[in-house]
Formats: structure tokens, C-alpha cells, sequence
């Protein structure tokens, strides 16, 4: 779904801390960090998830899924156009 580092390189590409984060999504700080920190593929709450990529998503950020059309065909985000 998303990696930690994903979420990292979404949160600075739209130059935000974890708290504006934990804000646009409704999450507390606390459940960002452990996300961040987490090893590849974050795992957690479907709903937190969710709460999470439709917030990354309203900001303008396209996450890049394994094998989806990229230039180097890895995971990753862009902002959208």
C-alpha cells in the first residue's frame, strides 16, 4: 500500500511536520511517527491507512506502487500534475 519511506518523501516534498500531517489526516503524532518508523510496507489500522492516502492524496501526492510506470520502476511518490 505505502512505505515508510514513501510517507517520509511525501511529507517532504509537500514540506509539512508530522503534526500538519497528523492534522489534514485526523491521526495523532504519535501514530505518524510509528508509521515512519516502520520497516517497508507500513502495517496498521485499514481505516488509518486509508485516512492517511486520502489526506496524501488531497495534497497533490501520487504514490507510485512496486511495478507501477515509474523511471526507475521502483516505489515511489511524485506530485501530481
Amino acid at each position: 500500500m505505502i512505505s515508510a519511506g514513501q510517507l517520509r518523501a511525501a511529507r517532504a516534498l509537500l514540506g509539512i511536520d508530522q503534526r500538519k500531517l497528523a492534522d489534514l489526516c485526523g491521526l495523532s503524532v504519535p501514530t505518524i511517527q510509528r508509521m515512519e518508523a516502520s520497516d517497508g510496507v507500513i502495517r496498521g489500522n485499514v481505516d488509518s491507512l486509508m485516512k492517511l492516502i486520502e489526506a496524501l492524496s488531497a495534497a497533490g501526492i501520487e504514490l507510485i506502487g512496486e511495478g507501477a510506470t515509474s523511471q526507475s520502476g521502483g516505489r515511489g511518490v511524485r506530485l501530481k500534475g
